[in-house]
């Protein structure tokens, strides 16, 4: 008997032993919180008669092709949540998705830093910009507060759906529709610009016979990712692709472009129509301040002739298809860990000489019969005189997601598709994406090389900030991904 009891003991020790290590494992490394995600849209339409925007001029709008909205998605990890509102608008200023974020806290906890909210870009939607769009920090006009309590609506919305869910995430290759729309001049040629300078960089040159080649990349990948119950019902579905707009609406129409195309599209091949909760898809816009949908090749053969709609309905199509050729081979995953990281960036804004101003308003007070040196001469005088008044710094939100091994940079500015690609050699995530126009919109962002051949993306009045901008950015930017990585 006690030879026996003598050997029981070890077994015992043992077996306490063990049970120690798994309690301090359990310690050091809690388990993983249930998964959830939900999805939520709000109808931002203004009413016919509304300005559209995205042009030289704001002509009131006479019709409403299709809604806009404010498309929202809530992912929760267990621990932290993330939420995401992309809007169909050209750029919402920085104080409604400030208001949106304030009303969001404020009903639900949510910090501010852990949402990110969008706009698309398109043109045929009305400004949010306020009644004075080149002027910083008015208060909010009419629209914009609404805007920004549809936007806090949908987000609300969005985690009042939450239920357990499962994510995965893909990249497809979409390159037909994507073109840089800036090209270098050759034989050192110039073109004269609004403030009466030389430009070697042309946007929309054309068909000039001077063209030497495209003043930058294009990014032809499609990133995304997808949501769905753990039953596998899809719950949304949100895609960043690098193309400004499509354009061809009608005239005075009120549209979402081919980003309201493509969620309606996208809907229809996952099988999700008529859900409840509706499934949700949405595209936010990646870098493409120096990309359209237009080829300006010489010797391209001539562009389709096509009827209003048909272009935005086949570039969604295509978009949607390719989506939906990727999701058929990605694994959803029952939980990713989630992060989120903001910060603040002082940026100097750009003033103009007194030379600008004098000119400026020489060009104001000639008579309307006097010829121009350009014609938008007058519209970048007036710029000029507006840009006298710009605070002399301004402040804009930088931010990173991490979505499991999936990186997320937003940017509140029409980026250039070569500073896109930095941050995606740059990121620490094997999978990253950027969404532009985040959190505000400052205007175009071109790098300093591209400061240097000029051209309408980095003219007095189209571009806000120093012309360093987009590196401290960059760099920035990789410091938010090394707090969430």
């Amino acid at each position: 008997m006690k030879n026996n009891a003598l050997a029981f003991f070890p077994v015992c020790l043992a077996a306490l032993l063990a049970l120690a290590t798994t309690i301090a494992a359990q310690t050091a490394a809690p388990k993983a919180g249930v998964f959830k995600a939900g999805a939520a849209t709000s109808n931002i339409t203004p009413p016919i008669g509304a300005g559209i925007v995205g042009g030289f001029t704001t002509p009131p709008s006479t019709h409403i092709h299709d809604e806009l909205h404010a498309r929202c998605l809530a992912l929760d990890d267990g621990t932290t949540r993330l939420a995401f509102a992309v809007v169909d608008s050209v750029s919402v200023n920085r104080e409604v998705f400030d208001e949106a974020k304030r009303l969001i806290t404020e009903a639900t906890g949510l910090p501010a830093g852990q949402m990110m909210m969008s706009a698309t870009h398109t043109h045929s939607a009305t400004s949010a910009r306020g009644a004075s769009p080149f002027v910083l920090g008015n208060p909010l006009d009419e629209y914009q507060s609404f805007l920004a309590r549809r936007i806090a609506d949908g987000v609300r919305r969005a985690i009042n759906n939450l239920e357990p869910a499962r994510i995965g995430w893909g990249a497809g290759q979409l390159p037909q529709h994507v073109f840089n729309r800036r090209w270098l001049l050759k034989d050192g040629k110039t073109a004269v610009n609004p403030f009466g300078g030389q430009d070697r960089a042309v946007m929309n040159p054309g068909s000039r016979p001077d063209l030497l080649k495209p003043a930058g990349p294009t990014n032809p990948e499609v990133y995304f990712f997808s949501v769905q119950s753990t039953g596998g019902r899809p719950i949304a579905l949100l895609t960043n692709y690098w193309l400004h707009y499509v354009g061809g609406v009608g005239p005075g129409d009120i549209s979402a472009d081919y980003f309201g195309a493509f969620a309606d599209r996208i809907q229809q091949l996952l099988g999700a129509d008529r859900q409840d909760p509706p499934f949700v898809g949405i595209l936010a816009n990646g870098p493409c301040g120096d990309v359209n949908n237009i080829n300006f090749t010489p010797g391209a053969p001539p562009a389709p002739k096509h009827a209003r709609y048909e272009k935005i309905r086949l570039v969604a199509n295509d978009l949607a298809q390719e989506v939906l050729r990727v999701h058929r081979t990605v694994q959803h995953r029952d939980w990713v860990e989630l992060k989120a990281a903001k910060t603040e960036l002082e940026l100097k804004m750009r003033h103009p000489t007194p030379e600008m101003v004098e000119r400026a308003r020489q060009a104001l007070a000639r008579p309307a019969t006097a010829s121009p040196v350009h014609r938008l001469e007058l519209n970048y005088a007036q710029r000029t005189l507006a840009a006298k008044d710009w605070p002399e710094k301004i402040s804009i939100v930088l931010q990173a997601f991490r979505i499991g091994g999936l990186g997320i940079a937003a940017v509140p500015f029409e980026t250039f598709t070569e500073t896109g690609l930095e941050i995606k050699a740059k990121s620490p995530f094997q999978d990253t994406f950027t969404i532009e126009l985040a959190n505000g919109g400052y205007g175009y962002l071109p790098t300093p090389e591209q400061h240097e051949l000029g051209g309408y993306e980095t003219w007095l009045g189209t571009n806000r900030v120093e012309k360093e901008a987009s590196r401290k950015i960059v760099a920035k930017l990789m410091e938010l991904f090394a707090q969430v990585k």
